[in-house]
């Protein structure tokens, strides 16, 4: 069952052109890495460094391998200067039947 993991990030204004293509790295990783299915970016329209990343997993195995590798050897430490505030995650399970 597909497991979707929705994450806000809040950008540092200032630097948002750096902070975008430290992100656009990290994505790359993100979206190669073993389960992910698709990720999507939305920024707000009033405030573009205010992101809400939607990522897909195909099991929530994939999910904890994928923490466990970002909490170690993908620590996002480029990214991390770049942030105005700590970034905020959730975990939904598709309900097809509702």
């Amino acid at each position: 069952m597909a497991h979707l993991v929705v994450a806000e990030f809040w950008l540092e204004p200032s630097r948002l052109d750096e902070a975008l293509e430290a992100l656009h790295r990290a994505l790359a990783d993100t979206r190669a890495f073993d389960g992910c299915l698709q990720v999507d970016v939305l920024a707000e329209t009033a405030d573009p460094a205010h992101l809400v990343v939607a990522e897909n997993w195909a099991s929530p195995e994939h999910v904890a391998a994928y923490r466990k590798w970002r909490a170690g050897d993908g620590k996002l430490t480029d990214l991390a200067p770049l942030m105005a505030a700590s970034p905020a995650s959730d975990r939904y399970t598709h309900q097809p039947a509702i």
